[in-house]
């Protein structure tokens, strides 16, 4: 019986459906390599060596799933989905459908990954759950059944809150944390605060904004906090529920880059009080009670030999805040390099710095207290003995063409760290996922 071209249609919409259905579990050949550091002759494992666009979750989150086996990452290599690295075997598989924006956030107890994406509605984002256990068993069982038997909206955000940014999911993993617009903060502003203006030359830093929460069960909504400036990186205590930590966005030094906050809006205040001539940035909160922070020490002393003759590291286009325009932030004429500060007793401590250079940039830090970890202008990596103050190169030729820098993060249990690299990259920019060991003799030390 011929078809009509309504049916014809009908078929080929229901056809393209199933095959958009069958995306989410999709497969990839491994690209797993063992490529040996060209100067330090550490051996790393890219789980990624294709120039197809990757890039890792950004250090303030976890990076790999609860069992410890899969790294979640960012791609071009399924069309702008998030995909699963299995760290043994080097089996890729695609664990979102739909499109995401901002923040991917791996849960620590449960095999789940959450996220937000555009609603049908402008102005609006939904928070996705998935359920990672069942696509990665469905998916090596070949039989994936549709994306919305993995997927749950756990609610929608209204278009009045402007949401966005970075999201974080709390350590009891029933709430998710992310910023608010303008219009909302100030609803919940005091009368007659003073909201702050931009900030350094890029013309970023002027609030208000804010920080809103959703019950991942219910899809309740309540506000957080506002504050009068912009707000920047959103993250949570990974040990401790309600704990908040975020900074003041300016695009780079700002006044008092770095704020914590409880989940109920109280105890707002500085995490670390910085003076003017400090630049503090790329915060992230590495045990229970500490978070770890660059104070950077990149930019030449005025007046000074270096400032003649201009910083050896500032390679055009390449390193950022090396304009006057900043102010006098940013020298060694101050202490500088990896601080770590209580958020318990608000002690800090400066754990290390590079003999030279930019000094370090991007930090972490393992949860057990051991070790610190840092990158630089230069894309090396920097390990330290917390307990002896001791560095040690890890890993450097990652080529400071790269589309991004390195981002180092340590797993669970303080054995390895993730970076993204250009080292094998063909045109020195496209990054890959590779993950670097903490040497076997400083593993073994007592």
């Amino acid at each position: 019986m011929p078809r009509t071209a309504s049916q014809v249609l009908l078929a080929a919409l229901l056809l393209a459906s199933a095959g958009a259905d069958a995306a989410i579990g999709q497969r990839f050949p491994s690209e797993r390599k063992l490529v040996e550091d060209p100067v330090t002759g550490t051996v790393l494992t890219f789980l990624t060596s294709r120039p197809h666009g990757d890039s890792k979750i950004y250090p303030t989150h976890p990076q790999w799933t609860a069992d410890g086996k899969w790294v979640v990452f960012r791609s071009q290599l399924a069309g702008g989905e998030a995909l699963a690295v299995h760290e043994d075997t080097g089996a890729i598989v695609q664990v979102t459908e739909g499109g995401y924006t901002g923040m991917l956030n791996l849960a620590r107890k449960a095999m789940k990954l959450y996220f937000m994406r555009k609603d049908a509605e402008a102005e609006r984002l939904q928070v996705v759950e998935v359920d990672l256990a069942a696509v990665l068993a469905d998916s090596a069982a070949g039989k994936m059944r549709p994306a919305a038997t993995y997927q749950r909206v756990c609610g929608t955000t209204p278009a009045a809150l402007g949401a966005g940014g970075d999201m974080a999911l709390d350590a009891d993993e029933q709430w998710v944390y992310f910023r608010v617009g303008k219009e909302e903060a100030a609803r919940h502003m005091p009368p007659g605060a003073k909201v702050e203006p931009a900030f350094g030359p890029r013309n970023m830093g002027a609030g208000p904004n804010g920080i809103a929460r959703m019950n991942v069960a219910t899809g309740a909504i309540a506000h957080v906090v506002s504050v009068p400036f912009q707000v920047g990186h959103i993250q949570a205590n990974l040990w401790r529920p309600g704990e908040l930590v975020f900074s003041w966005e300016t695009g780079g030094k700002s006044p008092q880059r770095t704020w914590t906050v409880k989940a109920d809006g109280s105890g707002l205040r500085p995490l670390y009080p910085e003076a003017p001539y400090e630049w503090v940035t790329h915060e992230a909160v590495i045990t229970p009670d500490e978070v770890a922070f660059a104070i950077m020490g990149h930019r030449p002393i005025p007046g000074g030999a270096e400032a003649v003759a201009g910083p050896a590291t500032d390679i055009q286009g390449a390193n950022p805040g090396q304009d006057t325009a900043w102010g006098p932030a940013g020298t060694r004429e101050k202490p500088s390099g990896l601080g770590i500060v209580n958020m318990r007793t608000r002690e800090m401590s400066i754990v290390g710095q590079t003999p030279s250079g930019s000094g370090l940039w991007h930090v972490h830090g393992s949860a057990d207290g051991r070790w610190a970890v840092g990158d630089d202008f230069s894309r090396s990596v920097w390990l330290i003995d917390r307990r002896t103050r001791e560095m040690r190169l890890l890993t450097t030729g990652h080529k400071t063409t790269a589309a991004d820098h390195p981002h180092p993060t340590f797993n669970a249990d303080g054995t390895k760290i993730e970076i993204q690299s250009a080292m094998i990259s063909p045109d020195g920019r496209a990054m890959n996922i590779a993950i670097v060991p903490v040497p076997k003799d400083w593993l073994g030390r007592k």
